[in-house]
């Protein structure tokens, strides 16, 4: 499955556009303009598995620092400090990754 199977590739493109300087992420406008946030549970769930690399039933950080290229392999990588406020963000039972649960609750926050 693509990723274009759920989200446009027009919102794609449009959110990121938004940020492409270092440190311009914002995971709450990034759900919201890419159309993510008002997706169905199971349609979020989708998503989350295309971002889990590695199927381990978990994003973990260095999955997190590509998560734009997921979107286009052009996009660039999340910066350190951007990679650690989204894992921060997601991450709410602190075991230092995010969870199908996890994630679904950070795009709808």
């Amino acid at each position: 499955m693509a990723i274009t199977d759920i989200l446009s590739a027009k919102d794609i493109e449009s959110a990121l556009s938004s940020c492409q300087a270092d440190d311009s992420f914002n995971y709450k406008s990034f759900f919201s303009t890419v159309g993510l946030s008002s997706k169905t549970p199971d349609q979020i769930k989708k998503v989350f598995g295309i971002l889990d690399q590695d199927k381990s039933g978990f994003i973990e950080e260095e999955e997190l620092q590509l998560f734009l290229k997921n979107f286009s392999s052009s996009a660039r990588v999340l910066t350190s400090a951007e990679t650690k406020a989204f894992l921060a963000a997601g991450d709410t039972d602190g075991d230092g990754k995010i969870g199908v649960e996890e994630f679904q609750s950070l795009v709808k926050a």
